[in-house]
């Protein structure tokens, strides 16, 4: 979605669309997956678990930590990513109300 074409919506549409966009990878699952799986923090592992180049590994990490489903914290020359559970529980919670919607039809006679 275009910047210009974002104004047209309101700011939870648009955050719902971001998650819905970081989401949509294959390879930001796994990476979240592999974070709630070990429960800590990871600082270079994920090249070898997820089997992609370290730019690749460096680019997801980087998309979700822009919206905040990821923290990392300097420890030495490397950085470390965990899960941020506070963000985690916030996303959750949009998610399934999105997702908790009813369609309100008249008798089924739509569709």
């Amino acid at each position: 979605m275009g910047i210009t074409k974002s104004d047209k919506f309101t700011e939870a549409q648009n955050r719902l669309a971001n998650i819905a966009k970081v989401l949509g990878h294959p390879a930001r699952i796994a990476i979240i997956q592999h974070l709630f799986k070990i429960d800590s923090c990871i600082c270079g592992d994920l090249v070898n678990e997820i089997g992609l180049a370290q730019p690749t590994i460096s680019q997801h990490l980087k998309v979700l930590k822009s919206v905040g489903i990821i923290q990392g914290s300097i420890s030495g020359t490397s950085v470390c990513y965990c899960i941020d559970q506070d963000e985690w529980n916030n996303l959750s919670e949009i998610i399934g109300q999105f997702l908790s919607q009813k369609a309100n039809t008249v008798d089924d006679v739509c569709c």
